[in-house]
């Protein structure tokens, strides 16, 4: 682990870069039941976004989470990796792939929106204000249920326990800035700027960025093309991973088609 950029990082294996940017409802632990099958052909690199971890506060819109995100890129010479990102990790890895395109080889969104539909939004500032008042163990039923669909969360109590037991280690103040950021975001008018090939995936029970919108971002990217994971919640990494390294080897290890 290190802290470069202000942010808490650490790599495993090596071969091409992949760098993982974990949901607004994990810090990167969520991405332990698959880095070591990722790990195995590519140098995976494990960002806590700012506050998780040791990371530290990076501004109030994903726009400047993801100049953050490319000033690590720039500090670590890792040249064009791969980026792969998880709900606010998606948001954020489309961001950066717009606003610093060079940057990226191949962009991942698992999964993402344009934007937050207005019904949707209120959620995010009401759980803004939750944790305003009551820290983070505010957030932990709502977050599990925004993560997991309720058969997945009823048939699996330790993994409900663990990612409830991750969560309540964030920072609150930054939860509630990452909350308001997405709320208040809108991608639309710059996703024409993407040249990586991307692939936008999202599970078939996913509520919280359901896939019939995840599907509207893929085609609004000019070279994206879109997964449906079935039976997947927010996160088919959790939920599934030997399908999500599946999808996500097949994706990164095709031809390019530039």
């Amino acid at each position: 682990m290190a802290l470069i950029e202000g942010v808490d990082v650490e790599h495993r294996g090596s071969g091409p870069d992949l760098v993982i940017l974990h949901s607004l409802l994990a810090d990167r632990s969520a991405f332990d039941r698959v880095a070591p099958a990722l790990s195995r052909k590519r140098r995976v690199w494990l960002v806590n976004l700012p506050g998780y971890g040791a990371s530290r506060p990076a501004g109030t819109s994903v726009e400047d989470y993801a100049d953050r995100i490319a000033s690590l890129f720039q500090s670590l010479n890792l040249g064009e990796p791969d980026v792969l990102g998880n709900g606010f990790g998606g948001f954020i890895a489309v961001a950066l792939a717009a606003r610093h395109g060079a940057r990226v080889r191949r962009l991942i969104a698992a999964p993402a929106l344009a934007a937050f539909p207005e019904p949707a939004k209120q959620p995010l500032r009401g759980l803004a204000e939750r944790v305003a008042k009551e820290g983070m163990s505010g957030a932990l039923d709502v977050a599990i249920r925004r993560m997991f669909p309720e058969r997945f969360i009823a048939a699996n109590p330790s993994v409900v326990e663990e990612r409830k037991q991750a969560l309540t280690k964030a920072d609150p103040a930054c939860f509630r800035t990452a909350c308001l950021a997405l709320a208040s975001l809108d991608l639309s008018p710059v996703l024409g700027n993407i040249k990586s090939e991307t692939l936008v995936m999202a599970g078939s029970e996913d509520a919280t960025t359901p896939p019939a919108l995840a599907r509207e971002l893929a085609a609004k990217i000019p070279k994206a093309k879109f997964r449906e994971l079935q039976g997947c919640g927010h996160c088919p990494q959790i939920e599934n991973p030997a399908l999500f390294v599946d999808v996500v080897e097949e994706f990164l290890s095709a031809p390019s088609r530039a």
